[in-house]
């Protein structure tokens, strides 16, 4: 197994030829961790031990990182052949952006300047509808609205007189 290779002078290669199999048997996740520990003729509980070790832990990183760098050129590939000859155009379009994205041209989530002009509009709106805001309210400036209102309201209500109807004196 050319994975296997690639891990000399690691935490992976420090293991035992059991400790190595379950690195590899939880990787591949086909099997239960008992049917694992079986396979290795280990208890369950030796197994779960072997999971917390610092080392252990170590080398199952180090051997997913490897196997998975094996992976990457075949997915770069079929990548590839999707921009080219999908039958959907969003599926061209959604390999085409992961492509860029993958070479540097881009984020992970879109491109960089995109998503900094989307950033200046929400900051912008969010400064229209503060101020809007703070129009309705009266805040920084008198309401026009609010002051002929006020001044409606102001003409309804009569002026107090000395000798108001009301009054009794």
């Amino acid at each position: 197994m050319t994975v296997y290779k690639s891990l000399q002078n690691g935490a992976f290669q420090s293991l035992d030829e059991r400790r190595k199999k379950a690195v590899i048997m939880l990787f591949e996740d086909e099997l239960t961790d008992e049917e694992i520990a079986k396979t290795v003729n280990r208890s369950r509980q030796t197994l779960a031990n072997w999971k917390k070790n610092q080392n252990f832990i170590k080398a199952q990183q180090e051997y997913r990182h490897i196997a998975l760098d094996g992976y990457v050129p075949d997915a770069v590939k079929q990548l590839h052949q999707l921009s080219l000859n999908a039958k959907s155009e969003m599926v061209r379009l959604q390999a085409n952006t992961t492509i860029l994205t993958m070479a540097g041209f881009g984020s992970a989530d879109g491109n960089d300047e995109l998503r900094k002009a989307q950033i200046r509009k929400a900051n912008a709106d969010a400064r229209i509808v503060e101020h809007k805001a703070n129009e309705l309210e009266g805040v920084g400036h008198v309401n026009p609205l609010l002051k002929a209102l006020t001044k409606g309201a102001a003409q309804l209500v009569p002026k107090e007189e000395e000798n108001d109807a009301n009054t009794v004196e």
